[in-house]
């Protein structure tokens, strides 16, 4: 199967539609997994590099839940068709119209340096996206986990609320008048 066919798996997101190019060397690379999307950096010659949990095999990494749930992980150079599996990817420097990239030596430079060591994963504040952007702009920056912080804001104050309105409820039927 070739790349174009491979992407065409993707979705139904018409901002989908074109395939995903040939990634350069420091692009940032959205891989899709069936229920997130996990997130790389384009080294070149194939490979990119990415977070894995630790306890984990290489080829089985990202691909399973379970890497959202873990709270260390291992930054490792890996082929992207191999990490992407059955799965589909595109290119997408989404950050480029509001973060500067730094220049792709540098990128790469910082990327290599952080080959197979262990780092701290928070699926809200240090993630695969939070990982791969700092790697290119310098700046940790991830919409999945801003969605996930406001999600979570909305239950909260939701719960709260019905909290407080049954507290007042409770209240105005054990008024004596």
């Amino acid at each position: 199967m070739d790349k174009q066919q491979h992407f065409a798996m993707a979705s139904n997101d018409p901002d989908l539609s074109d395939p995903p190019g040939d990634p350069q060397p420091g692009d940032l690379i959205e891989i899709f997994r069936p229920a997130y999307q996990h997130w790389a950096l384009y080294l070149g010659d194939g490979y990119i590099i990415n977070l894995t949990p630790v306890d984990e095999s290489q080829a089985a990494a990202m691909s399973s839940v379970k890497s959202v749930f873990s709270r260390k992980a291992v930054v490792r150079m890996q082929l992207l068709k191999e990490v992407v599996g059955s799965d589909s990817y595109r290119v997408n420097n989404k950050y480029d119209h509001n973060h500067t990239p730094l220049p792709v030596s540098e990128i790469i430079e910082r990327a290599q340096v952080l080959i197979d060591q262990e780092v701290s994963y928070d699926l809200l504040g240090s993630n695969c996206e939070h990982f791969v952007t700092l790697l290119r702009y310098g700046e940790g920056v991830s919409e999945q986990a801003t969605r996930a912080i406001g999600a979570i804001s909305l239950v909260t104050a939701a719960a709260s609320a019905f909290s407080v309105l049954g507290l007042i409820n409770t209240r105005s039927r054990n008024r004596p008048f």
